[in-house]
């Protein structure tokens, strides 16, 4: 069947309203509250229902993601619901709000408790705050449910799903519950630290000025033998893994993420060890080939493609050439990829040799060109790096279309194992 699209509105959302997107359908039934909280919203709920059958059908709807996105106001909370029609259900659940005497009751309590607002910053409702004699949470009743459907039941079972559904929101985000009795989550921050600055000032009043331990200057500027600083501490084996970034809506990429503090512990583990930056002096393009090539595996995955394309955006280069960059980086690192890029005329000596070594183990004579050496038929390569390795490649015959292959190595023959030689002209 069609589902009409969602009618919430999230772009009116302020400081006393919050919009939370649906949840998705569960394959299997789970409990809708974990925390105490949570849990006592559901049980005022499921003691005031006088239809326990609604009561589990209300849960079936949530289950089955049938709830639309939730928005929370002040003393009210609203969403549709769909049912058997087509056309889903506008249900409404209304909490009664606190009074100016609740709150500020309720907010002196925890200006007193440190603890119960290190809680709050938490995500955690603290028993203590909700103890003080101030009703915060709902009690069997309190709950005042209003469904566009024809069912009379109070809670009929869409009003028991949006119920069930806020139950989690609340498992979440403590604030939920109180923005339904009244006040946002940045005025009672703001509240409450004004409120502490205030009672830590009053309480230092009170306390009077404490004697200040002093010393002659003459002794603090007199000559002495320092003590020796404590051995540093042991660097550690390996940089240790990041940790698992979670996904949200507008949120930065978790495996963009993942790569950057990836790369950053690598980096900071070098610097920790060896006393340098590994890769301080590397241009920007580099630098990206060099985080291409850290990325583990040899296949081009959907997620290897994405950071290619990527990175090579930022460096106004295309995917491909990346990718050969790439395989330059991981056959000799930063003189591999220079190997890749640069060509040069090599002084008399190891450039000149290789040529006979090659004829000597029943290869061909190659053809050079600066610091190349190609085999006559055109698919095999031999590169003479700055660092005076020989670097292999290969391409397909008939094309100039060369990639690195094998481990650089200082015998130009050993450099070559790994390309497939023809056996003759």
């Amino acid at each position: 069947p069609h589902h009409p699209s969602s009618m919430a509105t999230p772009h009116r959302d302020s400081e006393l309203r919050r919009t939370f997107p649906p949840f998705a359908p569960r394959p299997e039934p789970q409990d809708f509250a974990t925390t105490w909280w949570g849990q006592a919203w559901v049980d005022a709920l499921e003691h005031t229902a006088l239809d326990v059958n609604r009561l589990a059908r209300g849960r079936g709807y949530a289950d089955a993601g049938n709830v639309d996105a939730i928005t929370v106001t002040p003393g009210l909370v609203l969403a549709y619901v769909r049912g058997s029609r087509p056309r889903p259900y506008r249900v409404q659940l209304r909490l009664r709000r606190l009074s100016d005497e609740d709150w500020e009751r309720l907010l002196e309590a925890a200006v007193d408790s440190p603890a119960d607002i290190a809680a709050l910053l938490d995500k955690e409702l603290p028993h203590t705050l909700a103890d003080r004699g101030v009703p915060l949470l709902p009690g069997p009743g309190d709950l005042i449910p209003q469904c566009s459907c024809p069912d009379s039941g109070r809670p009929c079972k869409h009003a028991a799903a949006l119920c069930y559904q806020t139950a989690r929101l609340l498992d979440a985000d403590p604030f939920v519950l109180l923005l339904l009795r009244g006040r946002g989550e940045r005025e009672l921050l703001d509240t409450l630290s004004r409120r502490s600055a205030a009672s830590a000032a009053r309480a230092a009043r009170e306390r009077g000025p404490a004697a200040l331990p002093g010393v002659r200057a003459s002794e603090a500027l007199a000559g002495r033998p320092l003590p020796p600083l404590p051995a540093p501490l042991p660097a550690p084996a390996h940089p240790e893994a990041p940790p698992a970034y979670p996904a949200a809506p507008g949120g930065p990429d978790p495996f963009a993420l993942d790569q950057l503090a990836t790369d950053a512990a690598a980096r900071a583990h070098a610097l920790l060890t060896t006393g340098r930056d590994p890769v301080g002096g590397l241009t920007l393009w580099q630098d990206a080939v060099r985080l291409a090539a850290a990325r583990p595996g040899s296949g081009l995955t959907a997620a290897t493609r994405s950071l290619y394309a990527t990175l090579a955006a930022a460096v106004d280069r295309t995917p491909a050439e990346l990718a050969r960059a790439v395989a330059a980086w991981r056959q000799g690192g930063l003189a591999g990829l220079t190997v890749l890029e640069e060509s040069w005329d090599p002084p008399a000596g190891r450039f000149d040799r290789a040529r006979p070594l090659l004829l000597a183990a029943d290869l061909p004579a190659f053809r050079p060109w600066r610091n190349h050496l190609t085999h006559p038929v055109g698919h095999a390569q031999l590169r003479l790096g700055r660092d005076g390795l020989w670097y292999a490649y290969e391409s397909e015959p008939g094309h100039d279309d060369w990639w690195p292959r094998g481990a650089p190595d200082l015998d130009p023959v050993s450099a070559l194992t790994t390309v497939d030689i023809p056996d003759s002209l």
